[in-house]
């Protein structure tokens, strides 16, 4: 990766509605518009995610979305109203920060939750967009968060039992969307403990997914700070026990949209909790995408993985 380099920019987006998003700008103020979109959904950016581009070449955007990271209200207090946080909120956020910056197109780059909104995004704006490169590929459609919270457990029965387990009784005999929704009123349970078990419980059974990976070392997705932990989870919950709050289906019928907008889609063979189905079915609508399948790597990425993010966005930065 690119040296460690520090924000020359920085700020807090008033959304209109009560939130506040952090933003920050790092690299060349006079480079190519390149925009982070962080997972989770609730992960935050993080520091590492700055050496990703370029910095000579790169102007590059990050942010927190809504109600995580250093955005405000955070969603580890309970009382934070998450009705304002949609998928549909998180574009018009994207939107109102790339008019406050100035920018007229920018890249997008992300991978995992954040392929889902780059994908929603630039379905909405496609005149804003001028490449992608998406790794980790999903579109959250309902079958696919049906095979991470469910399916995917018939190679991890025990974790995904233990996983089940974590909600009141009452609750786990329902489909996937109950049983992860049930895992969200949990986190806004009044008893902190309730709420911190439940956070832990729904982290020990993401860490299983990816304990095969050559990178999926133990805690990848516990071991943070609490405050992050229950931040991650409640949103998480909120927004794949709703679907993402996207139509069944929508990115990938209106993937005709992006034509015009070249794409590098970079997934990993070994990706258990998100099968190579996905960014295959979405190459074939979209007419300028380009699919690298990098056959050492699961969803925790690899080297190779690494050298062809970088290759991508080489090739894109003199566009």
């Amino acid at each position: 990766m690119y040296p460690p380099i520090e924000p020359y920019d920085h700020g807090m987006l008033d959304t209109g509605d009560g939130n506040l998003v952090y933003w920050e700008v790092c690299g060349n103020p006079e480079g190519k518009p390149a925009l982070v979109v962080h997972g989770g959904p609730g992960s935050g950016c993080t520091v590492g995610m700055r050496k990703t581009f370029d910095p000579e070449r790169y102007r590059i955007v990050l942010f927190d979305q809504r109600n995580c990271g250093r955005s405000r209200p955070h969603a580890s207090d309970p009382a934070t109203d998450l009705s304002t946080n949609t998928t549909q909120h998180l574009i018009a956020d994207m939107e109102l920060l790339r008019e406050h910056l100035g920018i007229d197109k920018w890249l997008l780059y992300g991978g995992s939750w954040g392929s889902t909104l780059m994908l929603a995004y630039a379905e909405t704006y496609p005149e804003r967009v001028s490449e992608m490169i998406i790794v980790s590929v999903t579109m959250t459609r309902r079958s696919e968060t049906d095979w991470l919270y469910r399916g995917v457990g018939r190679f991890f029965p025990e974790e995904w039992e233990r996983f089940r387990q974590g909600v009141p009784e009452a609750d786990r005999d329902g489909d996937t969307f109950a049983l992860l929704a049930a895992y969200g009123r949990l986190m806004v349970d009044p008893d902190p403990e309730v709420r911190a078990k439940a956070a832990r419980d729904w982290t020990a059974w993401e860490d299983a997914v990816i304990s095969q990976e050559k990178n999926g070392k133990p805690g990848a997705y516990s071991d943070r700070p609490s405050d992050a932990l229950l931040a991650f989870t409640r949103i998480c919950a909120h927004y794949f026990s709703n679907g993402a709050f996207l139509e069944e289906g929508v990115l990938l019928r209106e993937a005709g949209r992006l034509a015009g907008i070249p794409g590098v889609l970079i997934h990993g063979r070994l990706d258990l909790g998100g099968p190579l189905i996905t960014p295959w079915e979405l190459a074939r609508a979209w007419p300028d995408a380009r699919l690298v399948v990098v056959e050492d790597s699961g969803h925790t990425g690899s080297e190779t993985m690494r050298k062809e993010i970088f290759a991508a966005q080489h090739a894109f930065a003199g566009r």
